[in-house]
């Protein structure tokens, strides 16, 4: 009940002004109200307490929702103090104007300095003299450009620097306003460590390639070595004979010129010439010796060939009968081989172009094996090699009569290491090797089934290197 008015007197019904208060609310709507202010001071006390009831309730569950929000918010805290103290790598959350508002433990580490000595410090304190024209230039970059692996030195516990490759980022708030930025900074001994581990292992790569790709060549040049003693085996057969036709012939010469010498009458020297058949070893002395010269150099031609073939060094650009070297492969092969393949020749009578005579010769090694491997066990095995010169190029096609390549292969047949061949009787390097070098003369090769059967490899080197 509120404070009385002066002279106001309370009685059994109500004060005078509630009296007053009933009866002008009966002329307003003109009708008689009993007088029970007692009941409705009790049913107001009764909103009032169920009012607090449901305030006290709300209140209460409001507590709850902050002690688990409070509690959320201490966890995520605690998670991202976590993390920071994780990194190995700095970080340093700084304003617009570059002053520091967050570090984690490793710039603690680095600097020696607590996190307490670094917050509200200026960013250009903790970098060297020299690194300070980058880092005064971070500010100008925000919300524009992003700095990344720019290397800065910082200061370190022993006042030395410490190089670092810097990222430095814009920070955004949640309406989206730029308030400053953020660095994460690695120790360059580190990336240095990771290049250099990374370079060594290329380069360990690298040499296990080249042996690879030196193994399968001269496990090539094994299968071949038949053949090329069979092409070895005519001309030096050739030599031969011819040398001891020669040797003979040398022996009646030496007879004739000691008569000579020894004064013999003429009479008797024409006998002796016709008995040792002097006039014919001088007819025959010249196409000997010709022929002797020429399987000689035929056995050097052969003989560098196989060096060429066989070398792992770079070998230089020269002129040659790509002709030559197209029949000369397909022979070593052919004749090495168990298979015995019938070779239809498309050819150019000579053609010479400038490239890498033994790279070209290793090509069409590996293809006519490659085409002799897949027809074993044919009753009829037939391969055919054609070459055209098609604008600036030189196109060699090497066509077996096969059972051609399935079509889920043939995107896989040039992979490293992929044959399917059984185990033991290929490397799967074979193609691999022939597809990098037709790329290293600038050239291409390509492979497609048949129309009709079998599959054909195409092989394009430029004319002139």
């Amino acid at each position: 009940m509120g404070p009385r008015l002066p002279g106001d007197t309370v009685t059994k019904g109500g004060s005078r002004l509630e009296k007053l208060q009933s009866e002008r609310l009966s002329e307003r709507v003109g009708l008689e109200i009993p007088f029970q202010l007692d009941d409705v001071r009790e049913n107001v006390w009764i909103d009032v307490i169920q009012t607090m009831d449901t305030l006290y309730a709300d209140l209460v569950d409001n507590q709850i929702q902050l002690e688990q929000k409070n509690a959320e918010l201490e966890d995520a805290h605690q998670f991202i103090r976590s993390v920071l103290g994780a990194m190995t790598d700095i970080l340093i959350v700084c304003d617009t104007s570059g002053r520091i508002q967050q570090v984690n433990k490793a710039l603690e580490t680095l600097t020696g300095k607590v996190e307490s000595e670094l917050l509200s410090r200026r960013l250009d304190e903790l970098f060297a003299p020299e690194s300070l024209p980058l880092i005064e230039s971070f500010p100008d970059k925000l919300g524009s450009d992003v700095v990344s692996d720019c290397e800065v030195s910082l200061i370190d516990r022993d006042g030395g620097g410490a190089p670092l490759a810097m990222n430095c980022s814009s920070r955004y708030d949640q309406q989206g306003r730029l308030v400053g930025m953020v660095l994460i900074g690695r120790p360059v001994g580190e990336l240095r460590r990771a290049y250099r581990d990374l370079n060594d292992a290329h380069e360990e790569l690298k040499q296990t390639q080249l042996q690879l790709v030196h193994t399968e060549k001269m496990a090539s040049l094994g299968r071949l070595v038949a053949g090329v003693a069979h092409e070895l085996n005519n001309p030096i057969s050739f030599v031969f004979g011819n040398v001891h036709s020669l040797k003979r012939y040398g022996d009646r010469l030496i007879r004739y010129l000691n008569a000579v010498d020894a004064g013999e009458g003429p009479q008797a020297l024409q006998q002796l010439r016709s008995d040792l058949k002097i006039d014919r070893i001088l007819a025959d002395m010249g196409s000997l010796t010709d022929g002797t010269l020429e399987g000689a150099q035929r056995v050097s031609d052969i003989v560098k060939d196989l060096r060429r073939y066989s070398a792992s060094r770079e070998e230089s650009v020269s002129v040659f009968d790509i002709t030559e070297v197209i029949r000369t492969a397909a022979q070593w092969v052919v004749k090495a081989s168990r298979i015995k393949p019938v070779v239809t020749f498309d050819l150019p009578d000579q053609l010479e172009v400038e490239g890498r005579k033994g790279h070209v010769h290793q090509i069409l090694v590996n293809l006519v094996q490659n085409a002799g491997d897949v027809m074993e066990g044919m009753d009829d095995p037939r391969l055919e090699i054609s070459c055209r010169v098609k604008a600036d190029c030189v196109v060699i096609r090497v066509r077996d009569h096969g059972p051609g390549i399935p079509d889920e292969d043939l995107g896989k047949i040039f992979d490293p290491f992929y044959t399917t061949k059984p185990v033991g009787k290929g490397t799967g390097l074979g193609l691999y090797i022939s597809y990098g070098l037709a790329t290293n003369l600038g050239g291409d090769l390509r492979i497609e089934n048949y129309p009709e059967e079998g599959a054909v490899f195409t092989l394009e080197v430029p004319l002139n290197a």
